[in-house]
């Protein structure tokens, strides 16, 4: 037995059973929360692979595209055309909770609404390869956006699953046997203290019984010795 040092009292006892309960309903409810935590974890995951690959490979696109426009026009047409960026975005953020995690929202919007703005140069002299190649990264930009978004939540999701679990161990394997171990060790020395005390009143039961019989003999003794003097006296 690990020393415990609670001290053996009915209240102490009293206040570890509430304890025990309270860390009992918490170990459930972190449980509930981690098994929850990994659900939403595994779903996020999953969909981060899919849309890791889809971005991926409209990247190799983009590249190929800028590639094969490079080729069409010299560098410093190309560096020209793209030198003076036509469209502008805002981008905000809000928080969702899931399961106590703020998990952020990235929101993206473009300062005007028409597709033609993303071009920030004409028509007459560049190339189409590079018309395909500026509105495919314009469209797998938000692509990236709602990446890193899953990305990050699947990380801060990670971390909280990680102290949870730590927590439920803390509870189950180290509070909640201590706990119990603390109750065990007060319940018995309470239940030695009631049978010393048992004992202890059953030998006064005992010593006050025994006086009472000595002492009613012994009434007994000088009643019959006074009434034996009294006959020899009337003899």
């Amino acid at each position: 037995m690990a020393n415990i040092t609670v001290s053996p009292t009915r209240m102490e006892l009293t206040r570890l059973k509430g304890k025990l309960r309270t860390a009992q309903r918490g170990h459930k409810l972190l449980k509930d929360k981690r098994d929850e935590l990994m659900k939403q974890f595994l779903d996020t995951v999953r969909e981060v692979r899919s849309l890791r690959a889809e971005v991926e490979e409209e990247l190799l696109a983009v590249h190929g595209s800028f590639t094969v426009a490079s080729a069409l026009m010299s560098s410093e047409a190309l560096e020209q055309a793209l030198l003076y960026p036509k469209q502008s975005v805002e981008l905000t953020m809000s928080f969702q909770n899931i399961m106590s995690v703020n998990v952020p929202i990235y929101h993206f919007q473009t300062k005007t609404k028409s597709d033609a703005d993303i071009y920030p140069y004409g028509f007459a002299g560049t190339s189409g390869e590079l018309d395909t190649a500026v509105e495919a990264l314009g469209k797998v930009f938000q692509k990236m956006l709602k990446l890193a978004e899953i990305e990050k939540s699947a990380q801060l999701m990670a971390e909280e699953i990680e102290k949870t679990r730590r927590r439920v161990n803390a509870l189950e394997y180290v509070m909640i046997p201590n706990t119990q171990e603390s109750i065990r060790y007060i319940t018995m020395k309470l239940d030695e203290n009631d049978r010393s005390t048992t004992t202890r009143l059953m030998k006064v039961k005992d010593m006050l019984l025994k006086e009472a019989i000595e002492e009613r003999q012994a009434a007994n003794a000088k009643a019959i010795e006074a009434f034996s003097t009294a006959g020899e006296t009337q003899s």
